[in-house]
């Protein structure tokens, strides 16, 4: 079965973020072609990146590290749950991903963003720093406005239009995981050819 995780963009007390991740993981947890698990990048207590090599050569000194990758190894895809600040995705997200490589490769990956507006510019960047991961990231995407979609910026409510965008992107999102688990097969075997 397809294993997808739903990755946490925020740790900051206070911040939505978990609350639309968890609004994300109610909306898809009836769907039979995947499994969704959250994942909170708050449970791995990242610092800021501390590892003395390139995550490529997976060479991991930290604990925190190795747990991050043995967590993110699990999945074939993702959908991450990116809030927009300073006009760019997150610095806890951003960090996460930083601390690893090999893991994400041949992976793929969805977004669900919000922000002023709709998070457009926090996925923009983090298409790039997927592509170097080499993740395959799906077109469609899940927008959400922090002047529709959440009562007082604080309580998520989101509109029925920006909602109805989660199911085309988790369409696009599995069915690219399950494609790129078959290019993952690929390789072991002419690895092992």
């Amino acid at each position: 079965m397809t294993k997808i995780a739903i990755v946490t963009g925020a740790s900051r007390p206070g911040s939505v973020n978990k609350s639309v991740t968890e609004w994300v993981l109610s909306r898809v947890s009836d769907r039979t072609d995947a499994e969704f698990e959250l994942v909170d990048i708050a449970d791995f207590n990242l610092p800021f990146l501390d590892e003395a090599f390139p995550a490529s050569y997976r060479n991991y000194q930290n604990d925190h590290t190795k747990a991050w990758s043995a967590r993110i190894s699990e999945f074939d895809g993702f959908i991450f749950v990116a809030h927009e600040y300073n006009h760019t995705a997150g610095p806890v997200l951003t960090n996460a991903l930083s601390y690893l490589n090999v893991e994400f490769n041949n992976k793929a990956a969805g977004f669900v963003s919000y922000g002023s507006m709709g998070g457009a510019r926090a996925v923009e960047h983090l298409r790039g720093i997927l592509s170097e991961l080499q993740v395959a990231h799906v077109r469609n995407q899940v927008m959400f406005s922090l002047f529709t979609d959440f009562e007082n910026f604080t309580v998520f409510k989101p509109t029925q239009q920006n909602a109805s965008t989660l199911d085309p992107m988790v369409d696009q999102l599995t069915a690219w995981a399950r494609a790129m688990a078959a290019v993952r097969s690929g390789q072991l075997a002419d690895a092992n050819a």
